[in-house]
């Protein structure tokens, strides 16, 4: 009569939370003295966020009152994947951050090579860009999710349909 549960794994970032992150740092850049007379912005596309400003000094001002706004609404900086500084039109600098959905295959089978190293009772598929962990007991699930936490995978993981 026991049933299954589990839970899966994934990677996401709430893109709204992005969006009013961006926006209010954008606000702040237009506002704060030091940034008068620059060509500093911040554009958000679909799954990438582009930094422009004049030097690499001021883009990093940028970078900080982004990264600043996004912790603010609990977006985590391991979403970000930042690219080269170039050179832009204008005399700027210009640098493209992505933001990570899903999980890799390989970090995929990374974690369910963790999982199986454990010696816990559960079983683990990766599906897609999340991975999908079963058990017979919740309270392995548990120790599963209490294990993932404690690694440094290089990506934000959450736990999400835990039934």
């Amino acid at each position: 009569m026991a049933k299954d549960s589990s839970f899966d794994i994934v990677s996401k970032v709430d893109l709204q939370e992005v969006t009013n992150a961006v926006h209010q740092a954008q606000k702040e850049i237009e506002q704060r003295f030091d940034f008068k007379n620059s060509k500093s912005s911040i554009e958000l596309q679909e799954d990438k966020i582009t930094l422009i400003s004049d030097d690499d000094f001021k883009l990093r001002n940028v970078v900080d009152i982004l990264e600043g706004k996004l912790v603010k609404r609990q977006v985590s900086l391991r979403a970000l994947d930042y690219g080269k500084i170039q050179a832009a039109a204008g005399d700027t600098v210009r640098q493209e951050v992505k933001l990570i959905q899903g999980i890799s295959q390989e970090k995929g089978k990374e974690i369910n090579k963790i999982i199986k190293d454990s010696k816990i009772k559960v079983t683990s598929s990766i599906q897609g860009d999340q991975v999908r962990v079963t058990g017979k007991d919740k309270d392995d699930l548990q120790a599963v999710i209490s294990l993932l936490r404690k690694q440094d995978l290089g990506v934000d993981l959450q736990f999400i349909n835990y039934r």
